[in-house]
């Protein structure tokens, strides 16, 4: 309700959305993201630009190869774990400083899961920051820094993981254990 959005020290809270993609700040929304009617070659394409294709395709492919099967194929019509993936193959590509992920596992089969979580943990490993929002909680604490958990919008715990380990932090606000 108050303060402001800054990225590297940058007031960016006013920004368009198309400005803060520039400004390195990669949104994926639930609900996948993607532009459906387009194939997954123009998706990627649309995120990175024709000049540096090449290189960000092989990226995507790599740590998505059903996404190198289906490069010609219209987003719209891939299963949801595949839109999934590409909806993650854009941060990947994109070499963004801040990845924020609604809710990526919604609806998936477990192995899709693993793969999602393997992309973040790339991506975590290359020195971005993640801010998700999480059904897996256990899952998105393992590759946390800190844990935020809001409730009715407002933030009621800040720590590190390992005060989560135990259980009762989730108890207590969650009304489960992880």
């Amino acid at each position: 309700m108050a303060g402001t959005i800054r990225l590297q020290g940058e007031n960016v809270e006013h920004r368009t959305a198309h400005e803060r993609a520039r400004a390195g700040i990669c949104l994926i929304p639930e609900g996948r993201g993607i532009f459906r009617r387009l194939t997954v070659r123009e998706n990627l394409t649309m995120q990175v630009g024709r000049r540096h294709l090449n290189g960000s395709l092989e990226k995507a492919t790599a740590r998505f190869p059903k996404l190198g099967q289906r490069m010609d194929q219209v987003a719209g019509t891939l299963s949801g774990g595949e839109q999934q993936m590409l909806a993650l193959a854009r941060a990947l590509v994109s070499d963004p400083l801040v990845v924020m992920a609604d809710e990526l596992s919604v609806g998936l089969a477990p192995v899709v899961v693993d793969e999602i979580f393997e992309a973040l943990e790339v991506l975590e490993a290359e020195g971005r920051s993640l801010l998700l929002v999480e059904q897996y909680v256990e899952r998105a604490v393992g590759i946390a820094d800190y844990v935020y958990i809001l409730q009715k919008g407002e933030i009621v715990f800040v720590g590190e993981p390992s005060q989560c380990a135990s259980g009762v932090v989730f108890a207590r606000y969650l009304g489960a254990s992880a």
